[in-house]
């Protein structure tokens, strides 16, 4: 084998490792990081009149609150991204179940203020629970089940 033939072996090897060189610094400045969300459920069953227990979210930060209806003939879903205010207030922005589904929007720490609508009629609610909670409330006067899933 002459010296030139040796001398382009030698470079395309050297050529190729710094490729890879360059490739391995490229990929390694591109992780990615994943993370999982944490999440609650609440299934209710709720006679007429009935609230649920109190609900209390994660403080000062965006929370995706999804609701569904799946008492037949009451079948609905909702969602609104809420925020807890320590103490003070729960802001919310979503929309409301059908029938008449609409944009909902406010804050309150009153006991009782609707947030969102869960069933088609519009009588199964989450509500102002206080300052610092939420409650699914049903104003039919039928038993309602359904689920709430908060995802923060």
């Amino acid at each position: 084998m002459n010296m030139k033939s040796k001398m382009r072996r030698h470079g395309v090897i050297l050529g190729a490792a710094i490729v890879c060189a360059l490739a391995g610094v490229v990929v390694s400045n591109a992780a990615q990081t994943w993370s999982m969300p944490n999440a609650a459920s609440y299934t209710y069953n709720l006679a007429p009149g009935d609230s649920s227990a109190p609900i209390t979210p994660p403080s000062n930060q965006a929370v995706m609150l999804l609701g569904s209806q799946t008492s037949a003939g009451y079948r609905g879903v909702a969602m609104a991204t809420i925020l807890h205010v320590p103490s003070s207030f729960i802001e919310w922005v979503g929309l409301e179940s059908p029938s008449g589904a609409a944009i909902t929007q406010g804050f309150s720490g009153t006991p009782g203020t609707h947030i969102v609508y869960l069933d088609f009629s519009h009588l199964v609610d989450v509500e102002v629970g206080g300052p610092d909670t939420i409650t699914i409330h049903n104003a039919n006067s039928i038993a309602q089940t359904g689920t709430l899933e908060l995802i923060w």
